[in-house]
């Protein structure tokens, strides 16, 4: 199981700092920013390899499932 950030959105928000300092705007002046979005992806295959039963609820919640 694995939750974190989508690396994806990581990188747009990185081009995003990017193209403001291109612009002219100081990195010192730019705010810090965390992740807006996060992905819990569950590994079904190596789940039942290590005999743990996932409930369906938190199956349910997942955005992605390794089966």
């Amino acid at each position: 199981m694995s939750y974190g950030s989508d690396s994806i959105e990581v990188y747009r928000q990185a081009a995003g700092y990017v193209d403001r300092i291109f612009k002219g705007e100081k990195p010192a002046d730019l705010p810090v920013q965390s992740p807006t979005k996060y992905q819990l992806v569950i590994n079904l295959k190596t789940a039942k390899a290590l005999d743990l039963e996932v409930p369906p609820t938190l199956l349910a919640r997942a955005d992605e499932v390794i089966e």
